[in-house]
């Protein structure tokens, strides 16, 4: 998927099939959107385009990263993703300079892909009405796409963040269609896990949401290779050691946590500082606990691993290698 950043690096597309959002938790509701526009675009021989914006435009805390964000949209087909700036420059174009100047002018839209509820224009006054109309003027065809519910509620990525926060992690995966994970760049820690016998990568997390403190069975993908693991997220109460510094990313805003994020890669010995992994959560194995002595907590680690280790023995593990 090619990525553009910013209007002015906007051109125009063959038969262009946009999926208009920010698509924030690319959860289930989203993607309907997205692989609606996608297939859209296979079928007519033209080029899918999504068009979201960074930051939240209702300053909303991120689910994901845009990186991550990113990652999982192309995950779904797309050709192409245009993040847009939202300034407060960008925030004061009305709804209909949007169309005519950026979706008609700059990218020749043949076909935009919509949710019910998304609003767009200065003070989001912009809603699917407005497209509707617009769409005549401006000689794009119109597929507004009703939201997804769960229950009577809307799948939202507001709620999915509520989710995870409380550890509810079954409940978000389905909402989002897939597992829970976290997108996070491996840094230098205080080397505590392998003074205890169990090296572990350090991960800062951008701006991803958290679940809960405690230790997890995780599969972790690097570079598309999916690889077995266990993570503690927590304190070190045992310890007291401060939480790590973390290195500045690429995204703008702050870091969600300062919470550690330790993993543990099974059968893997690589320098990979600086490296992308992505954490997926498959299933929360114990509490947080302060222990009484290094020992004791690296102890429990060995019987943690066993656990988690025999855990993915007994049930089928997805492909090692997954081309995104």
């Amino acid at each position: 998927m090619k990525v553009i950043y910013g209007i002015s690096q906007i051109k125009k597309f063959k038969k262009p099939v946009v999926a208009l959002g920010v698509f924030d938790g690319v959860h289930r509701g989203h993607r309907v959107i997205l692989e609606s526009a996608a297939r859209k675009a296979c079928s007519i021989k033209g080029r899918s385009v999504v068009v979201t914006f960074w930051p939240h435009p209702q300053k909303e805390e991120s689910l994901y990263s845009l990186e991550h964000r990113l990652r999982l949209i192309s995950e779904l087909g797309v050709d192409v993703c245009i993040v847009i700036n939202f300034n407060q420059q960008f925030a004061s174009i009305t709804a209909e300079d949007f169309i005519r100047d950026i979706l008609f002018k700059k990218i020749g839209a043949s076909y935009v892909f919509v949710g019910r509820n998304f609003r767009f224009g200065k003070q989001a006054k912009g809603n699917f009405k407005t497209l509707t109309k617009l769409s005549q003027i401006y000689n794009f065809k119109l597929r507004i796409l009703n939201v997804i519910k769960t229950g009577r509620r809307p799948i939202s990525s507001t709620l999915i963040r509520r989710l995870i926060t409380k550890g509810k992690l079954d409940i978000a995966r389905r909402l989002l269609g897939r597992k829970v994970s976290v997108l996070g760049t491996v840094i230098k820690g205080t080397l505590l896990g392998r003074r205890l016998g169990f090296p572990t990568a350090n991960i800062n997390p951008h701006h991803e949401v958290l679940p809960p403190s405690g230790v997890y069975a995780v599969k972790i993908n690097f570079h598309n290779r999916y690889l077995n693991g266990i993570c503690y997220i927590g304190i070190k109460p045992t310890f007291r050691v401060q939480s790590s510094k973390f290195l500045p990313v690429r995204q703008a805003g702050k870091v969600q946590s300062s919470k550690n994020i330790e993993v543990h890669v099974f059968n893997f010995d690589k320098n990979i500082y600086g490296e992308y992994l992505e954490i997926q959560f498959i299933k929360k194995i114990r509490e947080e606990k302060k222990f009484a002595s290094g020992f004791a907590l690296a102890k429990q680690i060995k019987k943690d691993i066993s656990f988690v280790k025999s855990l993915f023995s007994r049930h089928s593990s997805p492909p090692q290698y997954m081309l995104i």
